[in-house]
């Protein structure tokens, strides 16, 4: 029979659950998942979301206002297909 590892053991709840992980800092989440505050890079720079996600097309596309960081002035709108996953880091 294995051993359990020596070191510090999870806390537990009082009702006896784990708690849940926290995100890492660079994470891939379902577009509704995204939170005000996350920012995402792609091959034009880092932009930062501005608003909560919402839905189109009965629920099938996903799309969020984003800002780019270091020019507020510059504001667009993103779309994924609600079921794809997109890679943000933690605000």
């Amino acid at each position: 029979m294995a051993k359990p590892k020596p070191g510090k053991k999870p806390e537990q709840k009082a009702n006896g659950q784990l708690p849940l992980p926290t995100p890492a800092r660079s994470a891939r989440v379902l577009p509704m998942d995204l939170k005000v505050g996350d920012r995402l890079a792609d091959e034009t720079g880092e932009w930062e979301i501005i608003s909560r996600p919402y839905t189109s097309a009965a629920g099938k596309l996903a799309s969020v206002h984003v800002r780019k960081v270091g020019q507020p002035e510059v504001t667009e709108i993103r779309s994924w297909g609600a079921h794809e996953r997109v890679s943000v880091k933690g605000s």
